[in-house]
């Protein structure tokens, strides 16, 4: 929601350059194997992507083994973390070199979600034991059975939160970080979205009233908790930018967990944040929030643009 906090520091941006941010490993999603991209169903499809953005993940980073590159990722991969330049061969080689400098890293997914050729990954990265990290939201395309495409943003963990929650714990209930039933998707993917067009894009406080539960729960370390702390930070930050843009990129959606990755744009002429919100649906209301932020640098190693 709001980018009221700092984005990446620099040991964020050491991270961001390896290209692909994540975790070890998903509970209750098995190692993929080839024979899965033949897909038995769309179930299958979605579970084979998920498990294999794990696999790339946790081959690379934790392992340092880049065979799973040339297993799971396209040649021509595109990359958007401004960071990395494009290409299978680059991510390779910025993997190695950030493993061999961080060999105790822990990427420790929380939450995956997968939703047509899109799998939206939401992680706290360690790279040295015992800080707190940074929270990272990956994005993958996949084609062919293999990685395409990918988009990232990350910030460092804070301190302290305004709310009392970390940016990565489930408070709603049940407390799994396990999408809910299928055929609750496209109805909380559309519910989302209406929800934050009114809100963020037309800058309507009135959506919370309408979408919002009476029981909300908020991540993001700079706003309180509840309906009031939503309403209250948002207000303010409306009033202090009245000329924000706000765009809406792609909305990813599995059972009851909704992403959207977006562009915040406080001024003109600003290179703004790129955002993704992530949001928990319960009953027709949104009753849980997560989110990192990060901003748009001036230049990029790739030219792809962070959307």
């Amino acid at each position: 929601m709001p980018p009221t906090t700092p984005a990446r520091r620099a040991v964020v941006a050491v991270m961001a350059s390896v290209a692909l941010l994540g975790a070890a490993a998903i509970p209750a999603v098995a190692a993929p194997h080839a024979a899965s991209a033949g897909y038995a169903d769309d179930s299958a499809r979605l579970g084979y992507q998920k498990a294999v953005a794990a696999r790339v993940l946790k081959g690379v980073f934790e392992q340092g083994d880049t065979a799973v590159v040339d297993r799971y990722v396209r040649s021509d991969y595109i990359q958007h973390n401004p960071f990395a330049a494009d290409g299978a061969e680059t991510l390779k080689g910025l993997a190695t070199s950030v493993h061999a400098q961080f060999p105790d890293a822990v990427y420790d997914i929380k939450r995956v979600i997968s939703d047509g050729d899109l799998v939206l990954v939401h992680s706290n990265v360690v790279l040295t034991p015992g800080t707190r990290g940074s929270a990272v939201f990956d994005i993958f395309r996949f084609q062919g059975g293999k990685i395409a495409e990918h988009w990232d943003t990350g910030q460092n963990v804070p301190e302290s939160s305004a709310n009392g929650n970390d940016m990565f714990s489930t408070v709603s209930w049940p407390q799994t970080s396990q999408p809910g039933p299928g055929f609750l998707t496209a109805y909380n993917k559309k519910l989302v979205t209406a929800a934050f067009d009114q809100l963020l894009v037309k800058k309507d406080l009135s959506a919370i009233d309408r979408y919002w539960g009476s029981e909300y729960h908020q991540h993001n370390p700079g706003i309180a908790d509840g309906v009031a702390g939503v309403k209250a930070g948002l207000g303010g930050y409306f009033e202090a930018f009245p000329q924000l843009a706000v765009s809406r990129k792609r909305v990813i959606a599995e059972g009851d967990l909704v992403a959207v990755h977006s562009h915040y744009v406080n001024a003109p002429g600003e290179r703004g944040q790129a955002v993704v919100d992530l949001f928990r649906v319960r009953g027709g209301k949104i009753v849980e929030h997560w989110d990192v932020l990060q901003d748009v640098p001036e230049s990029s190693a790739n030219g792809n643009g962070m959307f």
